[in-house]
């Protein structure tokens, strides 16, 4: 572990994120491990709400899938590190209200509480599973426009404009 990665996970142990990670993991009986840099993993995440399929509190990470599914996506796991990077600069707990802030002035902005979300963003929005619905771009064979819809280029019913 770096000195980086230490004293991120002290100062989240200190400012009491961690702990409410801890907390909430076993209150949803997920199965807890440590996990790469400092980081614990908690699997099997089985409550409706948050929606993802991964999130951080603290250094814990939580995910819905089991252990094999967390070591089989290296790059969402990377992402949710630097979640919990941000609990460490924002002092621990004071990042979830700056977060939600930031979700609500993206929704507001781009349709998406992830796409315009500054955390989203610092913590890399295509690893984390967002689609940058501030503009438009090429996925595969699908396209995205600013409001977040996808269509298909080929289906000739569909009109939509990209504007």
């Amino acid at each position: 572990m770096t000195p980086a990665q230490r004293l991120r996970q002290v100062a989240n142990l200190l400012n009491g994120s961690t702990v409410l990670g801890l907390l909430l993991a076993r209150s949803a009986r997920c199965g807890i491990r440590t996990g790469p840099r400092g980081l614990l993993i908690a699997t099997g995440y089985r409550p409706r709400l948050p929606v993802a399929g991964a999130f951080a509190v603290g250094n814990v990470v939580l995910f819905r899938g089991d252990a094999g599914q967390v070591r089989g996506n290296p790059v969402l796991l990377g992402h949710e590190e630097r979640h919990c990077t941000q609990y460490a600069w924002c002092l621990g707990l004071p990042f979830l209200p700056l977060y939600f802030l930031a979700a609500g002035w993206s929704f507001l902005r781009t349709g998406s509480a992830g796409s315009g979300n500054i955390f989203e963003r610092m913590a890399g929005l295509e690893a984390g599973g967002y689609v940058d619905s501030r503009g438009s771009r090429r996925t595969g064979n699908r396209n995205v426009t600013r409001n977040g819809h996808r269509f298909h280029r080929s289906d000739p019913s569909n009109k939509r404009s990209e504007a």
